[in-house]
């Protein structure tokens, strides 16, 4: 009797690191970007007391100096103190400069003329009203905006378009949050920064997770699996609860457009972004 043959599922795709290599890797890439491409040795960039913010701070000091690097706090007046304390805590320990600067009073200009704005939308107007801010101190200090924005938030669609996703250069776009925990730990962000629920601290007890509807973790191996070309009752198959699966694949595909150029009306043969590239934009 010939007994049936029962083949072993693929191992798991790993989202394992090598923290040692990664922070080599994406420290060179700052140099790169910013040195010899750009010519500016000076980053700035939004530091909200959440560990992905702290994260770029910590390789920017490392790539650049902590002198180059320029840290802007940008509370709303219902922000928690705590996100103030632990960007203060970031600074202190990186010896970058910092300053705070409050958007309450310009927020709350435009949103006399939104009187009706829900939540979602004062959110965006907080998020875009920082990158105002981040993109003129850039001016004013010469330095660059750095990119804090991570591989899952991205796949998610978790950001506000022109706003979080909008400077130039990003060293923790294709980490995926896990992975920004794990590059973190590496590199001595304080415990305090790490441990913390992620928020986008728009509201009071507002947390990531609870606006996804699902863990980071769960949505990482999701997502690594998606990328990787898997259909959804593969992933299934592997144990993976479907809801999951779909919320998932919802969020992919219905966020795309914010991950995409602004679509340009061609009326020539020579379409900024679609025909006219210089070799280094392809």
């Amino acid at each position: 009797m010939t007994l049936p043959v029962v083949e072993a599922p693929l191992a798991e795709p790993s989202l394992e690191i090598n923290p040692e290599l990664t922070t080599r890797w994406l420290e060179a890439f700052l140099r790169d970007e910013m040195l010899l491409r750009r010519g500016i040795g000076r980053a700035i960039l939004g530091l909200s007391g959440g560990i992905d913010s702290a994260l770029v701070a910590y390789l920017c000091a490392r790539a650049l100096g902590p002198e180059n690097v320029y840290a802007i706090r940008m509370p709303y007046r219902t922000s928690s103190p705590s996100s103030l304390s632990d960007a203060q805590r970031i600074a202190d320990a990186l010896g970058i400069n910092v300053e705070t600067i409050d958007i309450s009073d310009a927020v709350d200009g435009y949103l006399k003329h939104a009187p009706d704005a829900d939540p979602r939308r004062k959110g965006n107007v907080m998020a875009r009203m920082r990158m105002l801010v981040l993109f003129d101190q850039s001016a004013r200090r010469n330095a660059l905006p750095v990119g804090t924005g991570n591989k899952t938030e991205r796949l998610m669609g978790y950001f506000t378009w022109h706003a979080d996703d909008t400077p130039p250069v990003n060293p923790i776009g294709d980490l995926y949050k896990t992975q920004v925990w794990a590059l973190a730990r590496h590199l001595g962000v304080p415990k305090e920064v790490v441990d913390k629920p992620p928020s986008a601290d728009l509201e009071a007890n507002q947390t990531d997770e609870s606006d996804l509807g699902i863990t980071y973790a769960q949505a990482d191996r999701i997502l690594n699996l998606i990328l990787l070309g898997y259909n959804d009752d593969a992933i299934v198959a592997r144990g993976y609860a479907a809801p999951e699966v779909r919320l998932v694949r919802r969020r992919i595909d219905t966020t795309h457009w914010k991950r995409h150029l602004p679509t340009t009306a061609l009326v020539s043969s020579t379409a900024i972004n679609e025909f006219y590239l210089r070799p280094v934009d392809f």
